[in-house]
């Protein structure tokens, strides 16, 4: 980055609202587009930021100008697609977050349906799991705290209501 160029910390501060739109950083609505050196080889990269976020979203190759040495420069075209594209990894990566922290199974019995969730808190210094037990109109039946690494199935589930939701051993 050259030395003249604003730091990442200021370019994405959410009270810094003013739209920009430079040959190599762009700003509005809510992203920051930033043409860098590319450190892996001798080309140009474009990286994405979300306001108020100090990592970016998306940093990936930027083409080369007509002169084969400078980066072609930003555009509103440009910068469209590198906000949908950064917008798109953001979900997928929260989709993927909440896959892995989130299990869940319905299950028939003869008290209606029940729906079992399992819902793992990533705490650093408390991390545990939240499994939950809801009725056929949402209504909390059960919630007991377990085990970070609690593996919750349709067995374990079952077994949980059929022991009148006791915490699990």
């Amino acid at each position: 980055m050259s030395q003249n160029a604003p730091e990442a910390k200021e370019l994405n501060d959410p009270d810094e609202s003013g739209d920009i739109f430079e040959a190599r950083l762009w700003r509005q609505k809510g992203w920051t587009a930033r043409v860098i050196k590319n450190e892996d080889d001798e080309g140009w990269a474009v990286e994405m930021i979300k306001d108020g976020e100090a990592d970016p979203a998306l940093v990936g190759p930027w083409t080369m100008g007509r002169d084969k040495k400078n980066p072609k420069p930003l555009d509103a075209a440009a910068f469209a697609t590198l906000v949908k594209t950064a917008a798109e990894v953001l979900r997928r990566h929260e989709q993927q977050l909440y896959a892995a922290l989130h299990k869940e199974f319905t299950l028939d019995t003869p008290a209606g349906r029940i729906r079992v969730t399992l819902d793992i808190v990533p705490d650093e210094y408390d991390p545990h799991a939240l499994l939950a037990a809801h009725d056929a109109a949402g209504d909390e039946l059960a919630q007991v705290r377990v085990a970070p690494d609690f593996k919750l199935s349709a067995t374990r589930a079952g077994a949980w209501i059929a022991d009148d939701y006791r915490k699990p051993g």
